[in-house]
Order: C-alpha cells, then sequence, then structure tokens
C-alpha cells in the first residue's frame, strides 16, 4: 500500500490523525504489559489472554503504521486560502435537490468525512462529480438508491 500521492485534508483532520497516533503510542506499554501478564499465567497454546492482547498488538501496530503514512503524506488545505468560482478540495457547496431543497456539503479528505455533519470525501461518488463544477451547473450522480440530479447554487470557501 505504499504510494507517494498527497493525501489532501484539513487541518482539523490532520489533528485529528495526529491525536489518534499519540493515544495508540500510549497504549502500547499497556499491551506489553497485559501480554507479559498473560505470559506468567503458563501455557501460552491454551491462554485466551495471551493471544488476545498479542492480537491487539498487531491491530495497535497496523493502525499506528496506517496513520504515520497518512500523516506523512498529508497535504493540508486552508480552504480561507482558496478563492474562485469552481468546487475545489475544501469548498462548502450548496446545491438544490430535484425538489429545489438546498444541501449543503464541504469536500473534504477521505478521513474527515461524516455526511450527517455536511462533509463528504472528494473520492465519493457526488464529491468526484462536484469537482470542477460551477455555479449553475447540473450534476447527476449514480447511487445505490438511483440516480440523482443537482443544481450547484453556491460555491463558498469557509
Amino acid at each position: 500500500m505504499a504510494t507517494v500521492d498527497k493525501m489532501p485534508m484539513l487541518q482539523e483532520g490532520y489533528e485529528k490523525l495526529q491525536a489518534d497516533l499519540k493515544r495508540l503510542k500510549e497504549e502500547r506499554p499497556q499491551i506489553v504489559d497485559a501480554i507479559e501478564e498473560a505470559r506468567a499465567h503458563g501455557d501460552l497454546s491454551e491462554n485466551a489472554e495471551y493471544h488476545a492482547a498479542k492480537e491487539r498488538q498487531g491491530q495497535i501496530e497496523a493502525s499506528i503504521a496506517q496513520l504515520e503514512d497518512r500523516l506523512s503524506r498529508a497535504q493540508i488545505i486552508d480552504p480561507k486560502d482558496l478563492s474562485g468560482d469552481k468546487v475545489v478540495f475544501g469548498a462548502t457547496v450548496t446545491l438544490l435537490d430535484e425538489d429545489d431543497k438546498p444541501i449543503r456539503y464541504q469536500i473534504v479528505g477521505e478521513t474527515e468525512a461524516d455526511a450527517k455533519l455536511g462533509r463528504i470525501s472528494y473520492n465519493s461518488p457526488l464529491g468526484r462529480a462536484l469537482i470542477g463544477r460551477k455555479v449553475d451547473d447540473e450534476v447527476e450522480v449514480t447511487v445505490p438508491s438511483g440516480d440523482r440530479y443537482y443544481l450547484v447554487s453556491k460555491v463558498e470557501f469557509i
């Protein structure tokens, strides 16, 4: 999975990844202690505590490696530094759906996406369809429930 592609993200997303990494690194000694304690109980072949602790250690190490990779490839983008009339990473877009109901999304990185909070990944079907669009452009997106049509009504950098 080693790649040199930059991973765009907002400062907030970068800080969250750093906090997650710090938390996992702080958990490392506790897992080592749990492994040592489980070893002290004797036969490792039938020691569920030992196997659970070793499995957790593997999960933590994999997560740490993944977070370090993402942080090393991070390209922090501040939407306030952007301008223009096209939808780009970091832009906040107001769309009108087929019933002229406004929907607002910010285009963010994969790790920051949360549709309930109005944040969609630039890699999502809607995110990909919006990138490069301008106000008054129509957007068609195919989602599992069928095709959706939107009109870009506003592009902001906030």
